[in-house]
């Protein structure tokens, strides 16, 4: 395989597991949203740590596609 076969396969993972936590955070929030007055504060905070995390990770996740995508134009 090529090498920007490569990277292109590495891409397109990228693209999957950015969608699927994006699918997730938007989930925590929505949760958080509609359960803010009938749970508990304690299930509340892990929620909105929870939902911070996958945040960062999406942020993360973002920063490796395009330095990748950058990679493509140099090949």
């Amino acid at each position: 395989m090529a090498h920007i076969d490569k990277v292109k396969e590495e891409i397109g993972w990228l693209k999957v597991i950015f969608a699927i936590l994006l699918a997730a955070d938007i989930s925590l929030v929505a949760w958080g949203v509609q359960n803010y007055g009938k749970s508990s504060p304690l299930l509340l905070t892990i929620g909105v740590i929870a939902a911070f995390l996958v945040t960062l990770t999406i942020i993360w996740i973002n920063s490796i596609a395009y330095r990748k995508i950058n990679k493509l134009e140099d090949l």
